[in-house]
């Protein structure tokens, strides 16, 4: 410690400058128009203010102002007063704000460098409108400060550790990328689809595919329907994957309450990162030599069945997931199979062709009615796991259809059109008719 005296900060350094520039106009009684005549000498003086590293001059109007504010409140009263728009990015519009807001909003985990080279990049923001550091007072002026993020959640409160009430009330569903696959000069993505029980952690349904299309994740979701009685909700994220019509026209019929987490904000979906994390750390990280899809599938529903259901969780008190979930006595609904053909029955309106054909999901398919042949009609089929033909509702009535053979169309014995025996006396005489008529006679009296 010295025995040096400095001012505690930069504002009473300001505050003894102004006054030290003042100077003798501060003390004693000044004759009529002395004020004016030293404030107009001292605007014309350079003076260099404390932390700065160039002089400059003060105008004739802010001399006066902090003469009459020493006169009224001493040297405290020369201290600078905070800026009410502190952090406010005043070189902003209100709409480069509000991006900046909705950027940091969806995205919090991007530093305030990376928005601004972003946006400025884009043209969205000129060069050099505002710094990173005025940028982050910004955020926290909003509380979209990384630590006010971390404390709070994206939803601005206080995550706390959630759970279904019991198992089978609620499902999580959700797809992880796994590691690309070289088969021969393929190169085949991996992508694994999974549905785990909330309360139990249990696996419902995996699948290992190629792709992550949203009707991949309803046959998973029709094969843990067979499997087990209905959930109350369904839990997915806003990827393209779950956002479709097909998910949420499937889970209101089957009576799944579908509920999305809010998006960019994976700590709500925790307790399915955790289990995507154990799945790479035991089997993904480790594949070996693997030469097709079924091999990695193969991996993956060993190592479910035979590690992680029946690991002790901490999660779960060091109980497994197949040992909660074998203990529940919920009582749900189970859906049979008629049930999920009516829930998971898609319609269109269209014309069959000329020859009783039409194309549906790539294939040819056949009616055999010949009377259905160039109607507008109605077609159905139910999208299970196992893709069942579709068929026609015309009329209040069902017609299967089948799909177009044409060696077997050759060979079919094709019935002539039906001509009347001839020989047989039947009197038709349509002109003689039209002449009896005429003449007032009848037909069998102009034959005499």
């Amino acid at each position: 410690m010295t025995d040096t005296l400095k001012p505690k900060d930069h504002a009473e350094a300001v505050a003894h400058f102004r006054a030290q520039l003042l100077g003798p106009l501060l003390v004693g009684d000044l004759d009529r128009g002395a004020l004016r005549v030293g404030l107009a000498e001292l605007s014309q003086k350079r003076v260099r203010p404390p932390g700065s590293a160039l002089s400059r001059r003060y105008s004739k109007p802010t001399l006066e102002r902090w003469y009459y504010r020493y006169k009224k409140g001493g040297v405290e009263a020369l201290r600078p007063a905070r800026r009410g728009d502190r952090g406010a990015a005043r070189a902003l519009s209100p709409a480069q704000r509000k991006l900046l807001l909705g950027i940091r909003g969806e995205f919090p985990g991007a530093s305030a460098e990376l928005i601004l080279r972003t946006l400025e990049l884009d043209g969205r923001l000129a060069p050099k409108t505002l710094s990173a550091p005025t940028l982050r007072r910004l955020f926290a002026q909003h509380g979209l400060d990384r630590r006010t993020l971390r404390r709070t959640g994206k939803a601005g409160r206080a995550r706390r550790r959630w759970e279904a009430s019991a198992p089978g009330v609620l499902w999580h569903a959700d797809v992880c990328h796994g590691p690309t696959l070289t088969l021969g000069d393929t190169k085949v993505p991996v992508r694994i689809h999974a549905i785990l029980d909330d309360a139990s952690r249990r696996i419902m349904a995996i699948e290992v595919c190629d792709n992550e299309r949203e009707i991949e994740m309803l046959r998973l979701m029709v094969r843990a329907l067979r499997r087990s009685p209905r959930p109350d909700a369904l839990y997915l994220d806003n990827g393209s994957t779950y956002s479709g019509d097909t998910l949420a026209t499937a889970c209101a019929r089957v009576d799944v309450r579908l509920v999305n987490a809010q998006p960019y904000d994976p700590q709500a979906r925790g307790k399915m990162e955790r289990f995507w994390r154990t799945l790479r750390q035991g089997c993904l990280d480790y594949l070996g030599e693997v030469s097709s899809l079924h091999d990695v599938r193969a991996r993956v529903l060993a190592f479910v069945e035979q590690h992680y259901h029946r690991a002790p969780h901490a999660s779960l008190m060091g109980r497994s997931p197949a040992t909660v979930w074998a203990t529940h006595t919920r009582h749900a609904l189970h859906l049979d199979e008629a049930a999920l053909e009516k829930a998971l029955t898609v319609r269109q309106r269209r014309r069959i062709r000329g020859d009783g054909t039409l194309s549906v999901g790539g294939v040819e398919w056949e009616a055999a009615q010949s009377f259905i042949a160039g109607s507008t009609v109605t077609i159905a089929r139910a999208l299970l796991e196992t893709q069942s033909a579709p068929w026609v509702e015309y009329k209040g009535q069902r017609y299967a259809l089948r799909p177009v053979d044409a060696k077997r169309n050759g060979k079919a014995h094709r019935r002539k059109a039906h001509r009347p025996a001839r020989g047989i006396d039947v009197p038709f005489d349509p002109a003689g008719v039209l002449l009896a008529s005429a003449v007032g006679r009848s037909p069998l009296e102009l034959d005499r």
